[in-house]
C-alpha cells in the first residue's frame, strides 16, 4: 500500500456523490467540495476506491473501509482540522495521531416556521461582496476559521453565501454557509469579542437562512457540546436539536 493517497480531480471526484448522499444536517465536507469546487478528493485507488478522503479548508470526511488507509497516509494528508468519520475509523485514527481527541458536537435542524428579521441597533448588516475580502482577512485571527472552506477571505466574500455586520467601518460579525449540501446548507458564525451580546451575529444568521431557504435548502446548525452561546443564538432562531455527534481532531485543538 502506498504512502500517499491518490488525488482526483473534480470531475472524477463527481462519480463519488452518490457515496455522501443523502446529505442531512451537521458537516457536509464531501458535498461542500462538490458543489463549490473548493478542496480536494483523495482515494486509496482509481478506479474502484475503497476509502476516500475529502478536504475543505481543515474540515475533513473519512469514509469507506477503514483497512484500506493506513495510519502512515492519513498522517500525511491531515496536519490539523476536525475529521468527520465513523466509530469504525477510529483504531486507524489512533494510530495516526496519539494525542487525537473527540470533539463532542450537537447538531440543530431548522425550525418548521419562517426565520425572524431581526433588525440592530448600531450595525448594519448585509449580504459580503467581493469587496469585502480585505475586512474578512482584517478579522481577529481567532476568526480566520470561517473562511477556511472558502479558500480563505476573498473566497468567502465572492461566495454569495455570506452576511456580514458593520459597525464603525468595519466589519465585526460574519454568518456563512460552512458546508453546502444538495439540501442542507450547515452555519458558521463569528463574532469580534467586544461586539458580542449585541445579537449580531444572530441577525446576520437569520438573513442568512432567509437566503438558504430561497435556494431551496434548509439551514443546519453544528456546535460544540460546551458552546453555550452558539447553542443560544441557534434556539433564539429556532433551531431545535437533530441529534448528537462528534469529530476527531488530531490534536488537542487546532
Amino acid at each position: 500500500m502506498p504512502d500517499q493517497l491518490v488525488p482526483l480531480t473534480l470531475e472524477l471526484a463527481a462519480q463519488l456523490r452518490p457515496r455522501f448522499l443523502p446529505d442531512r444536517p451537521g458537516p457536509l465536507v464531501g458535498l461542500h467540495v462538490l458543489n463549490t469546487g473548493v478542496g480536494a478528493f483523495l482515494v486509496d485507488r482509481w478506479p474502484d476506491p475503497r476509502t476516500v478522503l475529502v478536504r475543505a479548508g481543515f474540515d475533513y470526511a473519512l469514509i469507506g473501509d477503514p483497512d484500506a488507509i493506513t495510519a502512515t497516509q492519513l498522517r500525511a494528508h491531515v496536519q490539523r482540522g476536525a475529521i468527520d468519520t465513523a466509530p469504525d475509523f477510529d483504531p486507524v485514527a489512533r494510530a495516526a495521531f496519539p494525542e487525537l481527541v473527540v470533539w463532542r458536537r450537537v447538531i440543530f435542524q431548522s425550525p418548521p416556521g419562517p426565520f425572524p428579521d431581526l433588525p440592530v441597533v448600531g450595525a448594519r448588516v448585509r449580504r459580503l461582496q467581493p469587496s469585502d475580502a480585505g475586512q474578512i482577512a482584517d478579522l481577529n485571527r481567532d476568526l480566520h476559521w470561517i473562511a477556511n472552506p472558502w479558500g480563505g477571505p476573498a473566497g468567502l466574500a465572492a461566495s454569495e453565501h455570506a452576511w456580514g455586520a458593520f459597525a464603525e467601518g468595519q466589519l465585526v460579525a460574519v454568518a456563512c454557509s460552512f458546508h453546502i449540501g444538495d439540501h442542507f446548507e450547515d452555519l458558521g458564525v463569528v463574532t469580534e469579542a467586544a461586539y458580542r451580546g449585541r445579537g449580531l451575529s444572530t441577525a446576520c444568521a437569520a438573513a442568512l437562512c432567509h437566503d438558504i431557504e430561497r435556494r431551496g435548502r434548509r439551514p443546519s446548525w453544528s456546535t460544540s457540546l460546551d458552546n453555550v452561546a452558539s447553542q443560544r443564538v441557534a434556539r433564539k432562531l429556532g433551531f431545535r436539536v437533530d441529534r448528537y455527534d462528534r469529530l476527531l481532531l488530531p490534536a488537542p485543538w487546532v
